[in-house]
């Protein structure tokens, strides 16, 4: 078993697919704070962040969101999980026939490419030939508005046996943010099941 300190962390981050080895997508389910640990979850999924899009206002924040809707975007290695994985996940994991009241936590598919908008108009193609509806919309992605910094792996921040190692390897909010252990590590301590080698290891209490 491999502790968390400084340096296993340091070395998660360096050997993890570099931003140029991946694609991003980006997908309104509600509230970010469950999705992005969700996602982050998942076998490929290599970092997450926080955001708004879908609207129509420059620079939105939390308090002032406009028409904008809480998303989440992450960085996926290709070879590892596919768009059409990623789709299967929002689609039978959080519910599509209707939508909630406000926009803020409307469902959204917001594809970055032709070749995503395609997919996601297959995917629902597929649900409603089965008579099911789906209220979830399908855009295309204009901007990614980064959400504040305690927004950002929400539930790891109040975990300070965590957040005390990303100190002592000199991470500051941004460095925290695109980190792929810190995603690793958001899915895990938020109740999910993640295979990576220093998630059983407590090198703090666990305060």
């Amino acid at each position: 078993m491999m502790a968390l300190t400084p340096q296993t962390i340091r070395e998660y981050d360096r050997t993890a697919p570099a931003e140029t080895e991946t694609a991003t997508a980006t997908f309104g389910l509600g509230c970010f704070w469950g999705p992005e640990a969700a996602f982050a979850a998942l076998s490929g999924v290599v970092r997450t962040a926080v955001g708004y899009a879908g609207g129509t206002t420059s620079d939105p924040t939390y308090h002032d969101l406009t028409d904008h809707t809480e998303v989440v975007r992450l960085a996926y290695n290709p070879a590892t999980i596919s768009y059409h994985d990623l789709l299967e996940h929002v689609f039978k994991t959080y519910s599509h026939r209707s939508q909630p009241a406000k926009r803020q936590y409307h469902r959204v598919v917001l594809a970055e490419t032709d070749r995503q908008a395609d997919a996601a108009e297959t995917a629902v193609a597929e649900i409603t030939a089965g008579h099911e509806t789906v209220a979830t919309r399908l855009e295309r992605l204009e901007t990614f508005y980064v959400g504040e910094s305690y927004h950002q792996k929400h539930g790891l921040r109040g975990k300070r046996w965590v957040t005390e190692v990303f100190d002592e390897a000199g991470y500051d909010d941004d460095a925290f943010r695109r980190s792929p252990a810190a995603a690793k590590l958001h899915a895990h301590v938020t109740g999910h099941t993640v295979d990576v080698p220093f998630l059983n290891a407590r090198s703090r209490d666990a305060a």
